[in-house]
Parts: structure tokens; sequence; C-alpha cells
């Protein structure tokens, strides 16, 4: 990450813990939360998360995924550049399977390889290519990455990630973009990863009623499974393979 892009995101970290990132973000609603719910558990199940894993979490920010990730029982780095944000998620009262550092990835030497490197929306706004480089070097042979990104096909993030005005009032940062699934998986598997998976999904919208959540959930596996459909669901649900070999 360039000094321009981390001196970016330290200064959005900060106006985000005093304007309520989980609000800001939409994991705070009644919708968001059980998004959040739902690509917690797909990112574990997905990195194979269980107690005794060494997991590096990227991009920890109020630690509301941590939270989830800690309930599988595996030991959970959780790292992000903003102190402010590390501040909020350490208010949460994590478990101590959970050790939360601020520092960024570029900087960040573990002193032994992860099983997984895991994290929710902390990609885009990474430097791509040289993110999952290093990843592989921290990794164990045979470890995985999953992570749920911002889909560039769906309307509104497409809208919130070219046009200035959207995306300051959705509080997005100056440097963060989106991904197309496609350009997505040949950077994953250009950085040497294999068994690479990348799927669209996410339905429910943070701001869904909450009479309507039940329906919308029944009806997401639906939408997801339409071959045109599906490539315009709200986020990229991405799992690869180091090799072992």
């Amino acid at each position: 990450m360039t000094p321009t892009r981390a001196s970016n995101e330290i200064a959005h970290g900060r106006q985000l813990a005093a304007a309520g990132a989980d609000a800001v973000w939409g994991w705070a609603s009644a919708a968001g939360q059980a998004r959040a719910r739902r690509r917690a558990a797909w990112i574990a199940q997905a990195a194979q998360l269980s107690a005794g894993a060494r997991v590096l979490e990227l991009g920890c920010g109020t630690g509301l995924f941590t939270q989830h990730f800690a309930a599988t029982g595996a030991d959970i780095t959780a790292i992000d550049i903003s102190d402010e944000l590390i501040g909020v998620a350490r208010q949460r009262g994590l478990p101590a399977n959970v050790h939360l550092l601020c520092t960024s990835f570029e900087r960040y030497a573990p002193d032994a390889p992860f099983d997984a490197v895991i994290g929710s929306s902390i990609l885009h706004h990474l430097e791509l290519r040289p993110a999952l480089t290093r990843m592989v070097k921290v990794l164990r042979p045979g470890g995985v990455i999953g992570f749920g990104e911002p889909n560039m096909l769906n309307p509104q993030i497409a809208a919130q990630k070219n046009l200035p005005w959207v995306r300051r009032r959705a509080g997005d940062s100056a440097d963060e973009t989106a991904f197309v699934r496609y350009q997505l998986r040949a950077a994953v598997e250009a950085a040497g990863f294999t068994e690479v998976s990348i799927t669209p999904r996410d339905w429910l919208h943070p701001r869904t009623p909450s009479m309507m959540i039940s329906a919308v959930q029944r009806l997401e596996p639906v939408l997801e499974s339409l071959p045109l459909l599906r490539e315009f669901a709200g986020s990229l649900y991405i799992v690869a393979r180091k090799p072992v070999h």
C-alpha cells in the first residue's frame, strides 16, 4: 500500500469510528446483522475455521466479524490499519483466542505461517495483486483464503464506487473499489492459488424492513442460483487454496 493510500485509510478509519462504523457499513440494522451472520458463517466454513487453527483476519475494523470467527475456537490474529477502529474492537470484550493488532498487512511480520487468511470487505481497500502475493507467503502449504467483497456488477455498488457524490454519501474511502468476479478470479490464480471459487451472493439489503427479512432470506438461494441474475448480487464470496507443493 502506498503511503498516500495508507494515510487515506487511516483518516477514513478515524471518520468511521467517530460516525459509528457498523451503521455506516450497513451492519447495524436488523437486516445488516442477518447479512453479517450469513457472511461470517460462510467465511468460517470456507476457510475451515476450527479450534486450534491459526488464522489471520485482515481489516478487522470494529471486530464485528472477528466476534463471529472467534466462536469457532480458532486462534485469530485480527489486524487493522486504524487505531480508532481497533479501539472499538477492543471494547467488544472479544475472547482470549483473539489477538488484536493495529498494523497494515504490508508491515505485519508473522512469526509462523497461518492456516487461513480471511476478511470481510477488505480486499477492495488494498492493492490487490501485492496483497494476494503476500497472502501466499504467510500461508502454510495447503492453507486457504476466504473473503466477502462488493460486486461491481451490482447497480448500487457500481454507482457507489464510480460516482463521487454517491461515494461520499455512502462513506466510502478515497481509494476503495469493487470487483468483477472473472477479473478477480484471474488475479487470485495469477498469485498462485488453486481451487479458486468466486460466487455472487447476498440479496438481503441492509435497509430491508424487519418484517421482510425472512422472506428475502428464503428467496436468496433461488436468486443466487439463477445463471444471469446472480451476477448482479451484492457480494462476491472468494475461497482459494495455496498449493501443497
